[in-house]
């Protein structure tokens, strides 16, 4: 695996779209958004010019949030889960999980893999972004979904990929700016993502509100959470 300059404590901050078009050649190809829940991603593939971008989550109100958003061009949407993906073999350019890996079941993820392996075309490649188990945005979050331990192992498997017979080819970091425009804003897209969290907030919202405070930098157009990304870009072998 090839690492670039960038490390988790010298990353800046920089927007997803930009750094997926500087790893891959996009234009006119078939991409796979595994784990597009509302569609953000899917929908800054489609401004980069994708041939055809396919999201695909388990979650139906994800996609429901999804299909509501105005169509920029060629994106569609897909229910189903990464171990069972509806394309034929040999199919996609591209396979991306942006900050979808580490919610793929830790008993499915051999499947996901095998499944990325199978619709990618020959030279194909999977790219991932995995969020780190550390700074503001994890600290605001890690009360009702400490993610610390299921993060560890995607990352395990991802170093494992050539047991796929996907090789490894370069790891790179950089930071993410989310940003919520308010405390209900973060509790929507929240449990957006998993309704059972719906009751960790109702249980514990004195503290949340107290944490999104703390951790949160305001600014005119809400409060920012930077979180540090892992990027991993695999190939088709």
């Amino acid at each position: 695996m090839t690492m670039t300059g960038d490390t988790p404590s010298n990353a800046i901050i920089r927007q997803h779209a930009d750094v997926i078009a500087e790893l891959l050649t996009i234009p006119g190809r078939i991409v796979l958004d595994i784990g597009c829940g509302n569609g953000h991603i899917s929908r800054d593939l489609a401004r980069l010019g994708v041939g055809r971008v396919i999201g695909i989550d388990p979650g139906a109100k994800q996609l429901a949030r999804a299909l509501a958003a105005p169509r920029i061009g060629t994106e569609c949407y897909v229910r189903a889960g990464a171990e069972a993906l509806p394309l034929p073999t040999d199919s996609a350019d591209v396979v991306l999980f942006f900050n979808s890996l580490h919610h793929v079941p830790m008993t499915l993820l051999d499947e996901a893999f095998a499944e990325a392996k199978r619709v990618l075309k020959p030279g194909g490649s999977v790219l991932i972004t995995e969020p780190l188990a550390q700074g503001p945005q994890f600290e605001l979050s890690k009360l009702i979904n400490d993610e610390t331990e299921v993060r560890a192992i995607a990352y395990e498997k991802i170093r494992g990929a050539d047991r796929y017979a996907l090789q490894p080819r370069t790891e790179t970091y950089y930071v993410r700016d989310g940003v919520h425009p308010d405390f209900d804003s973060y509790r929507l897209n929240s449990t957006s993502v998993n309704p059972t969290r719906a009751d960790l907030f109702a249980a514990h919202e004195p503290e949340l509100r107290e944490r999104f405070e703390r951790f949160g930098s305001k600014q005119n157009d809400g409060y920012h959470f930077e979180q540090v990304m892992r990027v991993n870009l695999l190939e088709n072998i």
